[in-house]
Formats: structure tokens, sequence, C-alpha cells
């Protein structure tokens, strides 16, 4: 990608937040959701992507996430996307219920949606919350790129077979519309490969844009 294009995640400033699909931003160009149940460590990666410690909130409160929160990048109509954090938190059922509502019509609607992000804690993958995404991602298509963070916490060798063996489990399920890695938002470790992927799926509507523009032929 020309370096003139480039997207720069540390560009990344708040938006908007949203309660309901109808208070989104508009439906175009492109964005990327992160989702994780609410200890993953999906906001502390987020931050550690854009290198803004105080971008999207952290809290030893589970399940404080409750609005979908929009942030824009520095090129147009390109945004990240922080979704509510409820996989486990002890909040009330009709709060539960809404997040449920509201999070599966953004998911099956919104028309810019390029990629989730599946945000799993590496030492307690796979709980209810990321199996509910990934067969949602399974039905509808969409990319699939799992975040295994707080890899620090475990030795290198334990780390890499507990991802091997993930990426093994969802490439029979997903094939290549899923990709997997380690990361470690407090040794930064992965924030290259992450955004790479991120940059990927971003960049790809411009892309082909441009190509169809320009009669290119693959």
């Amino acid at each position: 990608m020309p370096e003139v294009n480039k997207i720069h995640f540390n560009s990344a400033e708040f938006l908007i937040s949203a309660n309901k699909l109808n208070q989104c931003p508009e439906d175009s160009g492109a964005e990327v959701a992160f989702a994780g149940r609410s200890n993953a460590g999906k906001s502390s990666a987020i931050n550690a992507l854009t290198n803004n410690s105080k971008l999207a909130r952290t809290s030893k409160t589970p399940g404080r996430t409750q609005l979908i929160n929009f942030f824009q990048l520095n090129q147009p109509d390109l945004r990240l996307v922080d979704l509510p954090g409820y996989g486990y938190a002890k909040v009330p059922v009709s709060m539960k219920e809404h997040w449920q509502k509201h999070l599966d019509q953004y998911l099956q609607e919104r028309m810019s949606l390029r990629g989730v992000v599946l945000v799993m804690d590496i030492r307690h993958p796979m709980k209810e919350f990321d199996e509910m995404m990934v067969r949602w991602c399974q039905s509808t298509q969409i990319p699939l790129h799992v975040l295994l963070t707080k890899s620090d916490k475990l030795k290198r060798g334990p780390a890499q077979a507990a991802m091997l063996s993930l990426r093994k489990g969802l490439k029979e399920r997903l094939g290549d519309k899923v990709t997997v890695q380690t990361f470690s938002s407090l040794k930064r470790d992965g924030v290259e490969t992450l955004s790479q992927q991120l940059s990927e799926w971003l960049s790809s509507e411009t892309d082909e844009e441009f190509s169809t523009q320009n009669g290119a032929d693959e």
C-alpha cells in the first residue's frame, strides 16, 4: 500500500457511541469491529493497536462498555468499532437481551462491516460468547480474526500450542475466512500483525473500486 494511503491506527479518534443501529454513523466506507468477553482484554488491545491508552475504556468492572463505540481513522469513512462485552458480566437479564438484540442487528445489517476481531484470553478460549460469534461469522461468511490476548501469561511453547490448536479447529469450520494470532497488550507483541490484517480488510474495498474503475483484470 502506498505511504500516502497508509492507514495510521494511532490517528484513531472517538466518533460516536450508539445504543441502537439507527444511532450508528452512516453505513458507508469500511469498518472493523472488535468483540470479546468482558475480561478478555478487548479495550487494552484497541488501545495497544492505536497507541492510545485512553481511547477505549478499560475497567476492572466487567460489562462496563454498554454502547457500540465508533472511532474514526485518518482516512475518510474508515472506522474501528468497539462492541459491548457482556460475555459473562453480571448485568440484568433485560440489559443482556437488549445488547444481544442490537449486537445481532448490527452484525447482520451493517453493510460497511469488513471483518470481526474476536478477542479471547489465551488461557480461556472459546467460551459461550466466543462460540456464538464464531457461529455468526460461519453463517454470514464475514472474515474473522482471533486475537489470543494475554499471551505473556504463558511461556512461548504453550502459547504457540494453544494458538495452533485453535487455528486448526477454526479453519475446519471457517476455512480461509479465519486467521488466528497471539497478542500481548502489555508487551505490545502482535500489534504489527494485527495492524496488517486490519489494513488489508479496510483497504480491500478501495482497491476493488479502483480496479473496477480502471478496467483492471485480475
